[in-house]
């Protein structure tokens, strides 16, 4: 008889945390190998986690909607024949040793503590040198101290908020939830160190932020964001604040491709079974164009370039909901016209009917996104971190251009399309950036209306 440690997966590179949304198993119950056990979601998208063993589940360390780091201890399950059912079940809360804190909390942790000789106070809260004594007898983490000072929540409220961490500890889920709570409802009555916050009972709708009332006159309607919004606005402020940003601009004459995808669809859709897109045009273009310039495909470690050898495009999609997912084609340089074809539309379909796998949206080396699918010309795409580059394509449109012709220039019909690509200037200069978009165009341009899919 053995316990087997059952931890969270790593689901990519850039995915450093999961936050729990079902368990399927709880304390007592029997598991068998690559069985189910509970499902979690990132920032990216939702998946399962198999059972590492065949056993009985003995205990249980996060709740539903806990965020746990990669790598951290979720559960544990005893295996061997002699397994005995547990007589009273129980779900363990995390201690502080076994929750090791990702590499966004670790700098938010940092930045909360304080040198060992002033004492200092944040918003009435008494650091006591850093100790996360607080004010009172109960011990505050500096992340929880940090998260009360810079959301205006005064020790007498703190130490008024439940603890369900270890001996009663105020963990960061306690605080946050609490935080949410009080931004969510109008305030009630709070203690005498709290502002007193009136709100007139004609306003339609009224929040509460940072202990400040923001009013909205008229009729409006507020809707919270979901889990999956709040995850991608949060990952696209991280990128801006990353990565300086730099966008250039071309166009390219996509007629020949344009007239040679109106010939062959039928036909292709008959022999492969499968509808020929744009996108997979686009992709190979831009794969023939990263082996050109391979700084492209590259991230950013500190002072340290990464160049990947492998080519993974990413296809930014939209999901019914609104919402927007990246799945990944991996080794994109190895596939034909055919493959690609193959994988935009199966990964396509996965996104839109919610069957996409966490290793479908991991390994991303590139990143293209259509903006002409909802009729824009062009757009200011944001770096799908830790790339240093987005390409977008927009609409094609019929324009009048000028042709130039060893008989002399001409005005035609032709199909153009924008291109634009965001890069991080840290990386990519203005120079290799613009080649590269300008080699892309080019491709494009140059595409054999003769040759065979």
């Amino acid at each position: 008889m053995a316990v087997v440690d059952l931890v969270m997966p790593k689901l990519g590179e850039s995915i450093m945390e999961a936050t729990v949304l079902k368990w399927h198993k709880q304390p007592g119950d029997t598991v068998k190998m690559d069985e189910t056990i509970l499902d979690i979601a990132t920032d990216k998208v939702d998946s399962e986690v198999p059972s590492t063993a065949a056993g009985v589940i003995e205990e249980i360390l996060f709740n539903v909607n806990d965020v746990v780091p990669i790598g951290t201890v979720i559960a544990k399950i005893r295996t061997g024949a002699s397994a005995e059912i547990p007589q009273k079940p129980t779900i363990s809360q995390p201690s502080q040793e076994s929750f090791q804190q990702p590499a966004q909390e670790a700098e938010v942790v940092a930045s909360a503590q304080h040198q060992p000789s002033p004492r200092s106070t944040i918003n009435g809260i008494d650091n006591a040198n850093g100790n996360g004594q607080g004010g009172g007898s109960k011990f505050y983490s500096p992340l929880v101290l940090n998260i009360a000072a810079s959301e205006g929540v005064s020790m007498s409220e703190l130490e008024n908020i439940p603890g369900t961490g270890n001996e009663g500890r105020v963990t960061k889920k306690d605080i946050l939830h609490y935080v949410s709570n009080r931004k969510s409802a109008a305030p009630e009555s709070r203690s005498s160190s709290a502002p007193n916050i009136q709100i007139v009972k004609e306003t339609p709708a009224v929040e509460t932020r940072n202990n400040q009332v923001t009013t909205y006159t008229g009729n409006v309607e507020i809707i919270e964001m979901d889990r999956m919004r709040k995850l991608i606005a949060d990952h696209m402020v991280r990128s801006k604040h990353t990565s300086p940003h730099v966008t250039s601009f071309t166009e390219a004459d996509v007629t020949n491709l344009v007239q040679w995808r109106d010939r062959v669809k039928k036909d292709f859709e008959k022999r492969e079974g499968a509808k020929i897109t744009f996108t997979p045009l686009f992709i190979e273009a831009i794969v023939r164009c990263i082996k050109k310039f391979p700084l492209i495909n590259c991230s950013l470690d500190g002072t340290n370039i990464i160049i990947k050898k492998d080519i993974n495009i990413g296809m930014a999609t939209a999901l019914p909901s609104g919402n927007l997912i990246v799945p990944v084609i991996k080794n994109a340089d190895q596939l034909n016209l055919v493959g690609l074809t193959k994988q935009v539309n199966n990964l396509a379909d996965a996104a839109r009917t919610g069957k996409l796998k966490a290793d479908d949206t991991t390994g991303g080396t590139f990143t293209m996104t259509n903006v002409g699918t909802f009729g824009s010309l062009m757009g200011t795409p944001i770096i799908n971190q830790p790339q240093v580059a987005i390409l977008a394509v927009g609409a094609i449109k019929k324009r009048p251009v000028v042709i130039e012709t060893p008989a002399g220039d001409s005005i035609a019909i032709r199909h153009m399309m924008y291109l634009s690509m965001s890069y991080d200037h840290r990386i990519v200069d203005g120079s290799l950036g613009a080649t590269f978009l300008t080699a892309v165009a080019k491709e494009l341009e140059n595409f054999k209306s003769d040759r065979e899919f």
